[in-house]
């Protein structure tokens, strides 16, 4: 980073050890313009903290989630966080002309995505539509490379660059395969592309099956390969609003943004003390918490319209003739073949900050991670003083509500608070 990037301010620290103010107050910069991003700035905002916004409004929703999808995640739920009133999802749709909904209503991706940038044009329109290049250390301070070539320092950076560069491709796989030949589910927004082939689809939670639904809707051959036992699917809202149950049902399983349920409330409001588990129990709550399973309205589009193998694992991969050979490994030690023309990996997210090639590699070196995630205070802020993560690289931190969109709301009053202070608090 050169010495002359633009600015003169500069961190010094005093004899005490302390870190002075800088001559003038540079910005926040937070990468990324999607729920968590778009939630930030907006806190941000309110605590009148100077800031730059880098990122396309719901980008990765757009690119990288296919065309036809539905979310998990209930209506009361889906809300991105503001400090004010007036920017949930139920307030777009009213400003939009549509009616309200309730628990029984799937969101369409489409929808969920203009709900995104309707927030982001009312509440965070100094959003810049550029690319962070490079982030490096600068004396203390961040200095930032955009790709239109403009250098400049700040304070604090945010990394709000959502799952997609967490996307996990399992190792035993073998490879490296020709993309054409084996994809992770992030890579496609459209699948009518494989109309007429065969895709085995490779996992057992939402991404899995709605993406073979989506593929057997499109006229393509799904086969869904999963370790599972079975595969499962929620139940179906008793009610349209949570509220509506009964009084003693509500006692026995209490509402939550996340479902029904005392676990589910804990990890829905508890973050703070999430962080204080083990780290062994921090990860296996993360992945098994609302672990793998199809929406309550998936199950019509997915049972008897194609094959699910369950209790198998792939052996290895070859390729064959242009098509590729899975050797499957069944639970009970015996083996069988199958041919298709293409390998879909729903298989999830693995957080690991070396895959953030946007941060100098000097720079990921000093955070401080537990597999491969970052250690976070918390104000979620890492090792490195004033470089802060949220989304799904806080989830191993702070829980499996970091995974949803319902998660905004307590990230970003944290990060705020947290940059708002000036703290720097240790991991």
């Amino acid at each position: 980073m050169p010495a002359n990037i633009g600015f003169t301010a500069r961190r010094r620290t005093a004899k005490n050890g302390e870190t002075s103010a800088p001559r003038q107050r540079l910005p926040t910069v937070v990468i990324g313009a999607g729920p968590y991003g778009l939630a930030t700035a907006a806190w941000l905002s309110a605590a009148g903290t100077p800031r730059r916004v880098f990122g396309d409004p719901m980008e990765s929703w757009h690119s990288n989630m296919p065309v036809g999808m539905y979310l998990k995640s209930v209506p009361a739920a889906s809300a991105i966080s503001a400090p004010e009133a007036g920017y949930r999802l139920e307030d777009f749709r009213a400003a939009r002309g549509l009616g309200s909904v309730g628990d029984l209503y799937p969101i369409p991706i489409d929808e969920m995505i203009a709900y995104g940038r309707w927030f982001q044009e009312r509440r965070v329109p100094e959003v810049e539509r550029q690319r962070v290049r490079t982030v490096q250390a600068a004396d203390g301070l961040f200095g930032i490379v955009l790709d239109s070539g403009e250098e400049f320092l700040a304070e604090n950076v945010v990394m709000a660059t959502g799952q997609v560069p967490f996307a996990h491709e399992p190792p035993e796989l073998g490879g490296p395969f020709p993309e054409e030949l084996v994809s992770h589910t992030s890579r496609h927004r459209d699948l009518t592309r494989f109309a007429g082939q065969r895709v085995a689809v490779l996992g057992a939670g939402q991404s899995a099956l709605e993406s073979a639904a989506l593929l057997h809707e499109a006229g393509a051959r799904p086969t869904v390969i999963a370790r599972a036992e079975s595969v499962a699917f929620g139940g179906p809202p008793e009610t349209d609003r949570l509220a509506d149950r009964p009084r003693p049902v509500r006692i026995v399983k209490p509402g939550s943004p996340l479902g029904p349920g005392w676990s589910l409330l804990a990890c829905s409001y508890g973050g703070e003390a999430y962080r204080h588990l083990p780290e062994s129990l921090r990860m296996r709550l993360l992945h098994t918490v609302l672990g793998p399973s199809g929406g309550w309205w998936l199950r019509h589009r997915v049972d008897d319209r194609f094959p699910v193998l369950c209790r198998r694992t792939v052996r290895s991969a070859e390729v064959a003739d242009g098509t590729l050979r899975l050797e499957l490994l069944e639970a009970d030690g015996r083996t069988e073949v199958l041919s298709v023309d293409h390998l879909l990996l729903a298989t999830g997210y693995r957080v690991d900050v070396d895959r953030l090639g946007l941060l100098a590699p000097e720079l990921r070196r000093q955070v401080r991670t537990f597999r491969g995630a970052p250690r976070l205070s918390s104000g979620f802020e890492s090792s490195v003083p004033g470089l802060f993560f949220t989304g799904l690289a806080a989830a191993p931190t702070f829980g499996p509500v970091l995974r949803f969109v319902a998660g905004t709301g307590f990230a970003a009053r944290k990060v705020a608070g947290s940059v708002a202070a000036g703290t720097r608090a240790k991991a």
